[in-house]
């Protein structure tokens, strides 16, 4: 079989870029159905992209890299498209943008998008024995007809990081990468819940409060669950992905009010409430019992000196945790590191001295935030592969003719490098 574009992995950016390569182009995937991770995210309704989309909220070698594609194709971009197939969304808090009905319905979207676009997509296969050709590369391909060889003028890496491996994650585009001598930086989970080898929150597992969560010099102001293995919900996941193993966290639980003030004032229009009691007015009150095994919670208010409220409001504030690790790739939304930047062009992902090679989507070493950041990425850095090979490639010869003849615009066209551009 030959093709012009072969892209191994059909997740979001792999479909993306499929969509949109131009040409021929294969898409292989192992899992029995495309876009899975997108099906399972948000709950069921994929939290598509996110409207404060911004290169400072994503994590990289380079904070630099990703700004070209985020810039080239962005979070409007991709709304644009959803809305052109009729695809109800709402937002919900902090710009996260979902699907009103199903997450299924942008796997529909993007399998539409590249059977009009002609793409072959071969499920439950794999490609081995990947090598350089003269006019580009080589592999095998294996599934469920058999095995053949296939010769591609371009080969997209777009299968992945290394979470959620029940779902078949596995660290293959990184295995290709050092076959090619580009470097792989350290991986980690990322977007992770932490655990307590002590499960010392196991029984006020369920409870959620509002803080605000810091952990290796950044903080997140978003809702915190405790579980029976220790720490989750979203202001944990965000901090996840900036902490080290053996790194203290700081956990303030009362965001944004004065604490202190109002123990003061309750003190002298109710002095003879119980310390306890008045604390259950401002945090869950199963946390509060669980506290005053930690900390001096006896007493009414009016026992309580301003140095003793200070103290107390201090420790409330600025409680000090130290995880005992994550729960690691099993839960992770996200594979921190990965394809190191410095061997991509971050205008087009295409791998530095290595004509045809590109890497798209989290195999690459930028991770975003929890909410929509990392299918953004996934959408921004796809569509960057699929102009880099269309105009480095046969299905780039179209457009060339149509700018030669300076007629592409005028019938309604865009050219790859403008927003919104690519077949379909």
């Amino acid at each position: 079989m030959q093709v012009d574009t072969a892209i191994i992995g059909a997740g979001a950016a792999g479909m993306m870029c499929a969509a949109h390569a131009g040409g021929q182009v294969l898409v292989i995937d192992h899992a029995r159905a495309p876009g899975e991770k997108i099906r399972i995210s948000g709950g069921g309704r994929c939290n598509f992209t996110n409207l404060h989309c911004a290169p400072d909220r994503f994590i990289s070698g380079n904070p630099h890299f990703a700004k070209s594609a985020l810039a080239r194709y962005t979070q409007w971009d991709f709304l644009d498209l959803v809305e052109r197939h009729g695809i109800a969304w709402h937002e919900k808090t902090l710009g996260q943008l979902f699907c009103d009905e199903s997450a299924r319905q942008i796997v529909e979207m993007l399998r539409g998008l590249m059977r009009a676009a002609g793409v072959e997509l071969r499920l439950e296969s794999r490609a081995s024995g990947i090598a350089r050709t003269a006019g580009g590369f080589a592999f095998d391909l294996e599934g469920p007809g058999g095995r053949e060889r296939v010769t591609a003028r371009n080969l997209v890496l777009a299968s992945g990081g290394k979470s959620i491996p029940k779902m078949g994650a596995t660290g293959f585009a990184y295995e290709v990468a050092a076959q090619f001598g580009l470097p792989v930086t350290e991986t980690r989970a990322g977007l992770v819940p932490f655990t307590f080898s002590d499960k010392r929150f196991a029984p006020i597992s369920g409870v959620a409060t509002p803080v605000r969560l810091g952990a290796g010099g950044t903080a997140f102001e978003e809702a915190l669950l405790f579980t029976h293995r220790g720490l989750s919900g979203p202001a944990v996941l965000q901090a996840s992905s900036y902490w080290r193993e053996g790194e203290a966290i700081t956990v303030d639980l009362a965001p944004g009010s004065d604490l202190l003030e109002a123990l003061r004032r309750q003190r002298q229009q109710a002095g003879r409430r119980n310390l306890t009691t008045e604390l259950a007015q401002h945090l869950p009150a199963r946390l509060v019992e669980h506290l005053a095994g930690q900390m001096d919670l006896s007493g009414n208010l009016a026992d309580c000196s301003d140095a003793r409220l200070r103290d107390l409001v201090e420790r409330l504030t600025r409680w000090s945790l130290t995880p005992s690790g994550t729960e690691g790739y099993r839960t992770a939304e996200v594979t921190l590191g990965g394809i190191d930047t410095d061997a991509l062009e971050a205008r087009t992902m295409a791998a530095r001295g290595l004509p045809g090679l590109y890497v798209i989507g989290e195999a690459v070493d930028v991770t975003g935030w929890l909410g929509g950041y990392n299918f953004q990425w996934a959408w921004s850095s796809g569509m960057a592969a699929a102009r880099g090979s269309a105009a480095g490639g046969r299905g780039g010869g179209v457009w060339r003719l149509l700018r030669r003849h300076r007629w592409a615009w005028s019938e309604g066209l865009s050219a790859p490098g403008d927003p919104g551009s690519g077949p379909g």
